[in-house]
């Protein structure tokens, strides 16, 4: 850590010479060659500069301590690189060993380098996430943003390490869940959530299903917080569509497809879709009471009746491009069949249950069509887009 760590000038003026060195440090690996090692290259050239500058700039924080040895030891084997410019095979297997150890070394440097950037990356969140409310929305913001795409390039021990030693992902769900932080930090922070579940589903998982995190994603009510329920649904499957149902949150979910915005319905039928694949019985009958049939019926009512008055319905559907458009621009059509097939390629159900739902998914439809017309066309659709 700085000396001084509140001075964000200084820690931004470190930062921009680190990630000079880093990119550096990363071209001399991708491109181990015995020219690239020569110190007048670009990449050893900047290293080297800040090996001279480091009594300024890496002496005042002892986390820099390592990469100021490892800078020392680039500079001694570049040294030795140079000193061994004969032509014999002494001095070809010398330059051979020095240009693998320099490539080991710039390794050595973008670790060190990424791993001080990642100290002070989470020690300025943290800060922001603590007092969010002492934070500009847009600082925080762009900071969680930094963080989900530093968890997004793949997992890495030491990250991992400093995430869970700093217990970040307590704070993110405390402002998921809690509805007096601003809605774009909430939504935000649940995206990095669903970052790290990515990063490490084995470690994050547990922390999802115990937590709250399910609830304050559903009452938030945005597009982008269900949508962030649909990643973890994916990535998490049944176990957490088994605390969606047991949270007593499906009720509010089917009631998202009422909401007037257009965008959010569509994120919301893609979680009822994705409910459908991983739910288990409970789940999908706790759907079905919630008369999830009947809004479906009547938003493919609409959706049909618009395709009819533009007359697309069956030329759409001559073929697979066709039938992806279709669903682009109208995204409801055919959704009672999508709802039925989804049950019945899922994962969730025995395969009596799904052909339990499939019978019972055909006498809502009988119920609530206006007309025998209308229910004649959804059965077949139901009955064609299911596998036998």
């Amino acid at each position: 850590m700085m000396e001084d760590p509140s001075s964000k000038a200084e820690i931004t003026r470190v930062l921009k010479v680190l990630e000079v060195l880093k990119q550096a440090s990363h071209e001399l690996q991708t491109h181990p060659s015995l020219d690239s090692a020569e110190s007048n290259s670009p990449a050893v050239k900047a290293l080297l500069e800040l090996e001279t500058e480091s009594d300024t700039i890496l002496s005042k924080d002892p986390h820099l301590s390592t990469l100021s040895q490892h800078l020392a030891t680039l500079k001694s084997l570049v040294a030795t690189l140079e000193q061994s410019c004969g032509h014999g095979l002494r001095s070809f297997l010398t330059r051979r060993v020095s240009t693998q150890a320099i490539s080991r070394v710039a390794g050595s440097i973008e670790m060190e380098i990424q791993a001080w950037i990642d100290r002070e990356s989470i020690e300025s969140l943290m800060k922001g996430l603590k007092e969010p409310s002492q934070t500009e929305e847009d600082e925080l913001v762009s900071l969680l943003s930094q963080f989900e795409e530093r968890v997004s390039q793949g997992f890495n021990r030491e990250l991992q390490d400093l995430v869970l030693k700093s217990k970040i992902f307590c704070l993110l769900e405390k402002i998921v869940c809690d509805p007096s932080c601003s809605k774009k930090v909430r939504e935000q922070c649940a995206f990095v959530v669903s970052a790290l579940i990515k990063f490490n589903k084995d470690v994050f998982v547990g922390q999802v299903l115990m937590g709250r995190l399910i609830h304050g994603l559903v009452s938030m009510a945005s597009w982008k917080s269900i949508k962030v329920l649909c990643l973890l649904i994916k990535s998490i499957k049944s176990p957490l569509v088994d605390e969606i149902e047991s949270n007593g949150e499906i009720p509010k979910i089917i009631s998202f497809l009422d909401y007037k915005d257009l965008h959010f319905r569509v994120v919301a039928m893609d979680c009822i879709l994705e409910i459908g694949y991983f739910g288990r019985k409970e789940a999908i009958e706790a759907m079905l009471k919630e008369g999830l049939i009947k809004k479906l019926v009547e938003l493919q009512r609409l959706e049909r009746g618009d395709l009819i008055n533009m007359g697309m319905l069956d030329h759409e559907r001559e073929n697979g491009e066709g039938e992806k458009r279709l669903l682009e621009s109208h995204p409801f059509a055919g959704c009672v069949a999508r709802f039925a097939v989804q049950l019945e390629v899922g994962e969730g159900l025995r395969q009596r249950e799904r052909r339990a739902f499939k019978q019972e998914i055909l006498k809502r439809v009988r119920e609530v069509c206006a007309s025998d017309a209308e229910a004649a066309t959804i059965i077949a659709e139901v009955l064609w887009g299911s596998s036998p």
